[in-house]
């Protein structure tokens, strides 16, 4: 079942783009990437699957149920880590919390309690005396203490320091083997190549690209790095070649097509050294938007 529908979903501020003709789907129990530079329409997509904006035409459903009309009945099951987190200044995190989980009509102290020792919150303090990252943990912690079904993490890593970044995917992780369906938009690809199964690519507003990571991966260029003595440039001039550089003997180029035409090449020549591996979603990502 998909628990994310997007049909045709577009959205205008005034004249300005926010996205357009967005459609895909997001299948229960998947962690979905979405990726995408700052102002490609990330967020823009999530406020609309929550609600908290309306779409200029086209819809969304969640757990099969229209995005606006069931707005306040589905967010019960969604928890929502925006990318930027504003707060009550003066309340403390525990207030701030015990509040926020006053919205759900089940007890969620105990799994506050577990999520705050995890993101090593300090529960006494005032939001105001938080730093930036310290911050974002309450976002954690408070997008999760219901036990959502469905989580929509937008850039959830800016301001965590390393090792907390990597609490945090453990925590994802198991939320997502309990049976949470998560909707991971970032612009940092490593993240998502760790993290997601399937990944959208948006572009000024438009979906350009929608694959499983392997897929995107395998179908997608080779990265070939080939030294040999005596080679020049022109050698590599082969349809599919692309980004082809060349210095001191040794050549670099991404190549989509049939492998073996490239192995023959490099079967002719007297190699030092070879490489060929997959590409980086970032090397990947380039290429879309080139």
């Amino acid at each position: 079942m998909s628990v994310i529908e997007a049909n045709h979903l577009t959205k205008y501020y005034g004249k300005a783009r926010g996205i357009i003709d967005v459609s895909f789907q997001v299948e229960e129990g998947e962690i979905f990437g979405f990726i995408g530079p700052n102002g490609a329409g990330k967020s823009t997509t999530i406020r609309l699957f929550l609600s908290l904006i309306y779409p200029t035409s086209g819809s969304a459903t969640i757990f099969g149920k229209d995005c606006i009309k069931y707005g306040p009945e589905l967010r019960r099951d969604i928890g929502y880590l925006p990318s930027d987190v504003f707060y009550y200044e003066r309340m403390k995190v525990i207030d701030l919390l015990k509040y926020s989980a006053s919205f759900y009509d089940r007890d969620c102290t105990q799994r506050m309690y577990e999520l705050a020792e995890l993101m090593e919150l300090e529960l006494h303090r005032r939001i105001e005396d938080l730093s930036y990252g310290n911050k974002k943990k309450v976002g954690i912690v408070q997008g999760l203490l219901h036990q959502p079904k469905l989580l929509f993490l937008d850039e959830p890593t800016a301001g965590l320091d390393p090792l907390m970044q990597r609490k945090f995917f453990q925590l994802i992780r198991e939320e997502n083997q309990r049976g949470v369906t998560v909707f991971f938009s970032s612009h940092i690809l490593g993240e998502v190549q760790r993290l997601c199964n399937r990944v959208g690519i948006i572009k000024e507003g438009r979906v350009i690209e929608i694959a499983d990571i392997r897929t995107l991966q395998q179908n997608n260029y080779k990265k070939v790095r080939v030294e040999a003595p005596g080679l020049d440039a022109a050698y590599f001039d082969l349809p599919g070649v692309t980004n082809l550089e060349f210095h001191n003997s040794t050549v670099r180029f991404f190549y989509k097509g049939d492998i073996n035409a490239v192995m023959r090449k490099i079967g002719e020549l007297t190699v030092s050294d070879v490489t060929i591996e997959e590409p980086t979603l970032e090397e990947i990502f380039m290429h879309y938007y080139e």
